[in-house]
């Protein structure tokens, strides 16, 4: 019985209905330094939030951006982002005496999905940052939410696929990826 109740579970878990109400929560730094670092590429926006929402109905869609006065082309990024479906939360690079810097939203991100997963049956994380595992765990056993993490499967954690309940390989999917 047992068995059978964990495979039902998972059964359902990677069941996608048309009557799902999808949030997207998109980690930017994450994503864009995976596709450079790995592939020598861009991500395809436009493609992967089609690909994500699957013909569900999309709540939301944030993306996590990082403003810096020296980054070229930035007006241009957050541009694409926008035409793509996403709505930005933007915080400045924070530079610390010492030339130090930092750019890190998982808090926010972190809060966000939390706050905004009453309206939601499916929580979808663009990250591979194993950081968000207690996130993922939160609003799956404590909100009886679907988590779905979205990333690059080479530079994921193995933790954070584990922990949802399902993993969506970005390089696996046609047109995620841009060549420069």
């Amino acid at each position: 019985m047992c068995a059978f109740v964990s495979w039902l579970c998972e059964a359902q878990s990677v069941m996608k209905r048309k009557d799902q109400r999808v949030g997207i929560f998109v980690d930017i730094q994450n994503l864009y330094h995976s596709s450079k670092n790995l592939y020598h590429a861009r991500v395809n926006y436009k493609e992967l939030m089609k690909e994500l929402v699957s013909g569900r109905q999309l709540v939301i869609a944030m993306a996590y951006v990082v403003k810096s006065d020296t980054a070229k082309g930035e007006a241009e990024f957050f541009d694409a982002l926008e035409k793509a479906g996403l709505e930005l939360r933007s915080k400045d690079l924070q530079i610390y005496p010492g030339g130090m810097k930092k750019a890190d939203w998982d808090v926010g991100m972190a809060v966000d999905a939390i706050r905004m997963s009453n309206l939601l049956d499916v929580v979808i994380l663009v990250t591979g940052d194993g950081d968000f595992v207690p996130l993922v765990e939160y609003l799956k056993w404590g909100m009886g939410r679907t988590v779905e993490v979205a990333a690059f499967g080479r530079s994921g954690s193995g933790k954070i696929k584990e922990a949802a309940d399902e993993f969506i390989d970005l390089e696996k999917l046609p047109k995620i990826l841009l060549k420069k």
